[in-house]
């Protein structure tokens, strides 16, 4: 006779792999975190930040409004680029954009999104959200999927 415990053995094993891989899946965001925007600290990046901080005053400014957009323009050449290219949580980073990230950049990118609606007048995530598909031109699942995970962390009123 095949007891209950031999029965589960197959299963127990399968539990124990799936718990080693999301560990891993635990490791690289953690690593993602700690090396997220280092690159602001350093030139060329921490004198443009710095500017245009200055010059854009977050809390006053509403994303993705012209103000915002003509700051994001005057930087871009210098500070955004190079940001863009040592960050890779950021579409711009591909030449293929957002179909070009995988999960983890993109799971980075909305805790990224999250800490900047903070920061901004009138900041929602999922506003923040729907502004982004049309600059970044993902498509609707890649909304919900990007809304249903953003409230599964709590970070959404339903």
């Amino acid at each position: 006779m095949v007891t209950l415990e031999t029965k589960r053995k197959d299963t127990r094993k399968h539990i124990a792999s799936v718990r080693g891989y999301i560990g891993e899946i635990v490791f690289n965001l953690q690593r993602r975190s700690l090396a997220h925007d280092q690159s602001k600290l350093e030139e060329p990046e921490v004198d443009g930040f710095y500017e245009m901080a200055q010059e854009l005053k977050l809390s006053d400014t509403t994303y993705g409004s012209d103000e915002y957009r003509a700051i994001l323009k005057k930087y871009k050449a210098s500070t955004i680029q190079h940001h863009y290219e040592n960050n890779d949580h950021h579409p711009e980073h591909f030449e293929r954009g957002w179909y070009a990230m995988n999960y983890l950049q993109k799971l980075e990118l909305l805790a990224d999104w999250k800490a900047a609606t903070m920061r901004m007048k009138d900041g929602d995530l999922r506003e923040s959200i729907f502004k982004n598909a049309d600059r970044f031109g993902y498509d609707d699942r890649e909304t919900s999927n990007l809304i249903s995970t953003a409230q599964e962390l709590g970070w959404l009123s339903v």
